[in-house]
């Protein structure tokens, strides 16, 4: 299985967006600018999450797209399958001999196990304990 562009820069999006949860909505443009991405790429991403119910857009001068629910409410699961579709990592399973499917089908379920565990909240997390710790500056 391989996350594409499509993922990785949608969970980016929803990461930013969990970032700023409860203080208004965040445009697309300041997504991109702080991630070095491009806009219009981010937009149609930002459209598929919205038709999927995971974001809402908000309209006006200091509009933007904000969650519809709490970080900890939300899986990656949620939002790779949106953007990806179904977890496959082996298509024509009945192809394979019984030993082989059996791995490939616990990959699988390992992998959609820790998509469904990890929330929002869980990343933001992670992010807020493992920043590098800014270097000393030693002047002689």
């Amino acid at each position: 299985m391989k996350i594409s562009t499509k993922g990785r820069y949608g969970l980016t999006i929803m990461i930013e967006l969990a970032k700023q949860y409860g203080e208004g909505p965040v445009s697309i443009k300041t997504i991109a600018k702080e991630n070095d991405l491009s806009d219009h790429y981010l937009e149609q991403l930002a459209t598929v999450l919205r038709n999927a119910g995971l974001i809402k857009s908000v309209r006006g001068a200091y509009g933007g797209y904000k969650l519809t629910k709490r970080p900890k409410d939300i899986s990656a699961k949620d939002i790779i399958r949106v953007l990806e579709g179904p977890i496959v990592l082996v298509e024509a399973l009945e192809d394979e001999s019984p030993a082989k499917r059996a791995l490939w089908l616990k990959i699988r379920d390992a992998v959609k196990t820790v998509l469904e565990e990890t929330s929002l909240e869980d990343l933001l997390e992670y992010d807020r304990h493992n920043q590098p710790e800014e270097a000393y500056m030693f002047y002689i």
